[in-house]
């Protein structure tokens, strides 16, 4: 797709979002699907990518200060990020579908309350984002200040068979000899990326539990049942406060039943945007 065909300002590299060029993945034809991805951008080589872009075109933009997506000095609020991604969907010439997982089930869920005229339906994958226990209850296992390894149990169901490479949650044990240096680099680019949009408050915004009702497009919630970085009664309580929102638990999964569980988390999401 070269850089003035197809919707928007796009090419096989990047993707124009306000005065702004941020890294892209796309793959397939059809009605947009808009993959907001968590700490790591999502992989090319992840199976679940191929199996969505059968329902549509796979649009899996880096977030700016992630992968190789440049970061202005001046965008450093989760407020920026929602921004960038409304710049991304006025790019749309079609209405999208938006699929967002962990911390950018947080951007979508934003994004939705905000409201958008070209997003269609919403898939929220393991989303943090809000506060639902008390003020000495963790919702949310602390990316931060969590041990490595305690942080890699938590975001598998099985951590024996987590993906190699850059994936999510829990990169920490992929790290080693074998890893490239170029890879290292972008992980530290990540990792500091998200520190400066959501060490505090934690990974949640305080105000955005009151205005999730405000989400009226079809919504679908989908949660790994071993989640140890957020648990599925979370995920319960976030669709509960969605209108009408479907809240889908995946078996054998945990923080990323993309990825452990690919095809059925493929077929379920295919499943919903295809109704």
């Amino acid at each position: 797709m070269d850089g003035e065909a197809g919707r928007g300002r796009m090419s096989a590299a990047t993707i124009t979002a306000g005065p702004l060029d941020l890294e892209v993945l796309c793959r397939g034809n059809g009605r947009p699907l808009l993959l907001v991805h968590g700490i790591n951008p999502v992989s090319p080589q992840a199976p679940f990518v191929d199996m969505l872009a059968k329902h549509g075109e796979v649009i899996a933009p880096s977030h700016p200060g992630f992968g190789r997506s440049p970061r202005p000095e001046d965008c450093d609020t989760m407020y920026d990020l929602v921004n960038v991604y409304l710049d991304v969907l006025d790019g749309l010439s079609e209405p999208a579908t938006v699929i967002g997982f962990s911390f950018g089930g947080w951007i979508a869920a934003e994004l939705a309350v905000s409201g958008h005229p070209r997003l269609e339906k919403l898939v929220l994958v393991d989303p943090v984002g809000i506060k639902l226990g008390g003020r000495e209850e963790r919702d949310i296992a602390h990316f931060f200040n969590t041990n490595p390894r305690e942080l890699h149990r938590r975001a598998w169901h099985d951590p024996a068979n987590a993906p190699a490479g850059i994936y999510g949650v829990g990169w920490h044990e992929q790290i080693g000899d074998a890893m490239r240096d170029e890879d290292m680099v972008l992980l530290a680019r990540n990792w500091d990326s998200l520190c400066l949009y959501a060490w505090r408050p934690h990974m949640y915004n305080p105000q955005l539990k009151q205005w999730l009702r405000r989400i009226g497009v079809p919504t679908q919630v989908v949660w790994g049942a071993s989640d140890g970085i957020v648990s599925p009664e979370y995920g319960s309580g976030y669709a509960a406060l969605i209108p009408g929102a479907e809240f889908a638990i995946i078996e054998g999964a945990g923080h990323h039943p993309e990825l452990e569980r690919p095809q059925e988390f493929a077929e379920r999401v295919a499943a919903f945007i295809n109704r």
